[in-house]
């Protein structure tokens, strides 16, 4: 065999049947064989098992599969690249052109589009109510056929709590199939609590601080009751850039006046901005340079940003927008210690985390150890 050859066709190794790897292999192949051609005819036919392409399954993301229905107690599972993928296979594994589909206002924006614009370009028509309107859905179901209810609970991102069984019931009494995105049911914060409330724990001495404007990520408990001191506003209610205005100069005051150790600060008007109005559009570029300034605002006003002071303390400064048509996302450090922006300061220097978002999901920084 030619070398070139060999490469790509390089010599197995087997394992003794009582030599096992204690944690499984990672399979990086992208095509799998069979000894024969009628053997993976079988398998392309359904007849046995087996794997053939990485893009449909391989026996890594099969583990993966199957541990997480064993431990939510399901029959089976599927993974996919992200949630919204997965929500875009089962709407086209389960509608066709002619079909209705029934979804709420309160869905995920992109799950919205899904069915609105992607399946309405093959045909498939929506009506969409309140997740609150029952006698609306029952009027739906009772004036066309409907091929599925599609609805969250909770609800994403206003966290609507959905009647499930109601809505179910419904759905059956017409041969509606449901589909639920749960989401934001899946948090477990009692076991996963945020930095601020880990830090704390970790370290009591510590005073730690949270500002948001986006009401869920207080009242759904995102951020643990421990956490020093809190401010939430309401952008839903008053508008984000507003209230990211509001949030702005009062987390200013307290890193000015009880410089705490550890800071996050929620700005949601880029995210706000991105999904009503695109990540093409003038409303959102003009939305993220006014964040920008406002999270300059923030490092600026922090104690000791600029400044140079003894005893070697240092500042870490994070921020993050993923919503950006250029994947926007950016770190400013400044630290106490060092001369230079990016100067790692000694591990037994005490160190001070700045967090500041403006994405919808959680916004965090790694640096030196908070000891």
């Amino acid at each position: 065999m030619k070398k070139t050859t060999r490469v790509n066709h390089p010599p197995r190794v087997d394992l003794a049947p009582d030599n096992h790897p204690v944690v499984a292999p990672i399979y990086q192949t992208v095509k799998f064989e069979f000894d024969s051609l009628d053997e993976t005819m079988k398998a392309l036919r359904g007849e046995r098992q087996g794997f053939f392409y990485t893009r449909s399954s391989n026996p890594t993301t099969r583990q993966l599969e199957l541990t997480l229905a064993e431990l939510q107690g399901r029959d089976d599972c599927l993974v996919t690249a992200s949630g919204v993928g997965a929500i875009a296979q089962t709407l086209l594994a389960l509608t066709k052109a002619g079909d209705h589909v029934i979804c709420f206002v309160e869905t995920y924006n992109p799950s919205r589009y899904l069915i609105r614009r992607l399946l309405g370009r093959f045909g498939v028509t929506n009506t969409m109510l309140s997740i609150e309107d029952l006698d609306g859905m029952e009027r739906e179901l009772a004036a066309r056929p409907t091929k599925l209810v599609f609805f969250e609970s909770p609800t994403n991102p206003v966290t609507k709590i959905a009647d499930i069984a109601a809505i179910t019931k419904l759905a059956r009494a017409k041969g509606a199939l449901t589909v639920m995105d749960n989401t934001f049911a899946g948090k477990r914060y009692h076991e996963y609590p945020d930095f601020l409330t880990r830090l704390g724990g970790a370290d009591p001495a510590r005073s730690t601080f949270a500002a948001v404007d986006w009401p869920p990520l207080s009242e759904e408990g995102t951020f643990g009751p421990g956490i020093a001191g809190r401010v939430v506003l309401d952008g839903e209610t008053h508008g984000y850039l507003t209230e990211d205005a509001r949030l702005t100069n009062v987390s200013a005051r307290v890193l000015a006046e009880q410089n705490p150790d550890a800071v996050f600060v929620y700005l949601g008007a880029v995210d706000i901005a991105g999904h009503g109005s695109g990540a093409t559009s003038a409303d959102y570029t003009n939305t993220i340079e006014a964040v920008d300034a406002m999270i300059g605002q923030l490092v600026a006003g922090s104690p000791g940003a600029s400044d140079v002071v003894a005893g070697g303390e240092c500042h870490r400064f994070a921020t993050e927008c993923r919503r950006s048509r250029n994947g926007y996302a950016r770190r400013a450090e400044r630290s106490r210690a060092g001369t230079h922006p990016d100067a790692s300061a000694p591990t037994s220097t005490p160190c001070r985390l700045r967090c500041t978002g403006s994405s919808s999901g959680t916004s965090y920084a790694t640096s030196s150890p908070l000891r």
